[in-house]
């Protein structure tokens, strides 16, 4: 079965907006597969560390991005997806607003987009896939069955980012969440390659001060259509 037979529903939207949750319980009711792409710039950024390759050196970067070794599996209660990486759990890991960050500037980088480009694809899998992400719909799966951008205010999303890290045991200041959301929001939304844009033909959602349970019901019933 060629990829472009495999139902794909993209999820898209900035940091914070609710995509990580709302896929997963999506992929549950269908029982289809998952993808985390921003998980995937983390685990880069994070493997580049590990191994000593700089932020800066594209080639170096891209490279290592074709031979990582990872695979999502989500928590039994869908709170969150494990990331395994070379057969190492690293979420913890990832949370960090550092990772995060580190992340966002790698993600700017062509060579780097590219390599991952076909990692994710090959996520594409019978019976089908709910990918998240920010360039889901524009650029990796284009043809996807059906397209959704979520939003929400950076207040909201940055109170969403503190609880998960408190409630992950990760000291965080409320203030330093939302200077680093506003600066992310702005590099995301105007890099030259793949900028966060919701596709022309996503359905836009905005998740502030509205329950996961809506918006999953909400994508449901779109889906079905």
């Amino acid at each position: 079965m060629k990829h472009t037979d495999i139902p794909v529903i993209t999820i898209d939207g900035p940091s914070g907006a609710g995509k990580g949750t709302i896929s997963l319980r999506l992929a549950k009711h269908l029982d289809w597969h998952t993808l985390d792409s921003g998980a995937m710039y983390r685990v880069l950024a994070l493997a580049a560390n590990r191994y000593n390759v700089p932020l800066e050196n594209e080639s170096a970067l891209a490279n290592l991005a074709t031979h990582l070794e990872i695979y999502f599996k989500p928590l039994p209660d869908l709170s969150a997806t494990q990331v395994i990486l070379d057969g190492q759990n690293v979420s913890q890991d990832l949370r960090s607003e550092v990772s995060g960050a580190a992340a966002s500037k790698i993600a700017v980088l062509p060579a780097v987009r590219r390599a991952l480009l076909i990692r994710q694809r090959d996520f594409c899998q019978a019976p089908g896939l709910v990918a998240e992400g920010r360039d889901m719909g524009t650029v990796v799966f284009p043809e996807a069955h059906k397209k959704f951008f979520l939003t929400a205010s950076c207040e909201e999303r940055a109170h969403r980012r503190y609880k998960q890290l408190i409630d992950s045991g990760i000291n965080a200041r409320l203030s330093d969440i939302i200077r680093d959301i506003t600066e992310r929001d702005k590099r995301d939304s105007t890099r030259a390659k793949a900028p966060l844009i919701a596709a022309d033909d996503a359905h836009v959602i905005d998740t502030t001060g509205v329950s996961i349970e809506t918006v999953v019901a909400c994508i449901l019933k779109k889906v079905a259509l």
